[in-house]
């Protein structure tokens, strides 16, 4: 057995626990990143690495980060983790709920069509149709990119001329303008880490500000997780196949509610709370899945 790990830095810290639980676990595993990659239709090797072969020498993928790049790069990854996946490669997180977890209209769609509770949220090309939903959503919203992680370029907006505005540039740069109401919270939130169909560690995101991720120096706490979140957590990455899944719930006056479905999510903050090995977890339900 050999695992590939898929990285765009391998010494980052949650790629650096992978290998060290691959190593610890006795089994091989080769570290890289997509830009090494070279595919081939119609002659083999069909994804290799210098002379490695990844259908021949690999047993399954581990993707972590798909790395910045532009459209077409982004295309051509995903690409090839679905030609992978249906030339019989066992990938996790798999190619399609990456793509449902990386755009943040997709995922909130789904989570709702399915009993799933998630705020209030608009989406438009038109800066007349936004700011008819800033009007609806109370005139107080967190705005974001559509493609986004770790609260870069979200913000706060609840003046309507800043809101204007703030629609105008987006729409001139033919952005997609998304907007949600925003959700009292206390400055708190909670993340949910799932592995298979099970949760493995949660804890509680604490902040200074509105803004509750980690990597923007909220303060992680351990949680007792309920039932009603872990049942929710464990559903909302089951509904698009999610194997391992970062999930963030807000416990807002009217009840909990999902906000985003991460499928390539790091876990330092939470790892510093908990007595499980979150990588450990990883490589033992990858070894499970792979011997079925």
């Amino acid at each position: 057995m050999k695992i590939g790990v898929v990285t765009r830095n391998r010494n980052s810290w949650s790629s650096t626990q992978l290998r060290d639980a691959l190593a610890r676990h006795n089994i091989p595993h080769l570290c890289f990143s997509f830009p090494r990659l070279a595919a081939r239709v119609g002659y083999k090797p069909y994804v290799n690495i210098s002379n490695v072969s990844l259908l021949e020498e690999l047993n399954a993928l581990i993707i972590r980060p798909i790395g910045r790049g532009s459209l077409e790069e982004l295309v051509f990854r995903m690409d090839m983790l679905y030609r992978l996946q249906r030339l019989g490669m066992y990938v996790v997180n798999p190619p399609e709920a990456i793509e449902h977890c990386v755009d943040k209209y997709d995922i909130l769609a789904i989570l709702e069509e399915n009993g799933i509770p998630v705020p209030r949220t608009a989406v438009t090309e038109s800066v007349d149709e936004a700011l008819k939903a800033f009007n609806e959503l109370g005139g107080d919203v967190v705005v974001k990119p559509l493609f986004g992680s770790r609260g870069i370029g979200s913000t706060r907006v609840t003046d309507a001329e800043i809101a204007h505005t703030v629609f105008r540039n987006i729409t001139f740069y033919h952005g997609v303008v998304y907007l949600q109401e925003f959700v009292h919270h206390g400055f708190s939130d909670i993340r949910v880490f799932v592995v298979g169909d099970r949760v493995v560690a949660s804890m509680r995101r604490v902040a200074n500000s509105w803004k509750t991720n980690y990597s923007q120096g909220a303060q992680p706490l351990s949680v007792e997780l309920e039932k009603t979140l872990e049942d929710i957590a464990v559903k909302s990455a089951k509904l698009i196949e999610c194997k391992i899944a970062g999930v963030d719930i807000l416990e807002s006056p009217r009840g909990p509610l999902v906000v985003e479905v991460n499928s390539q999510p790091g876990w330092r903050g939470l790892q510093s709370v908990t007595k499980v090995n979150i990588a450990d977890e990883i490589v033992n339900f990858v070894v499970s899945e792979l011997k079925k």
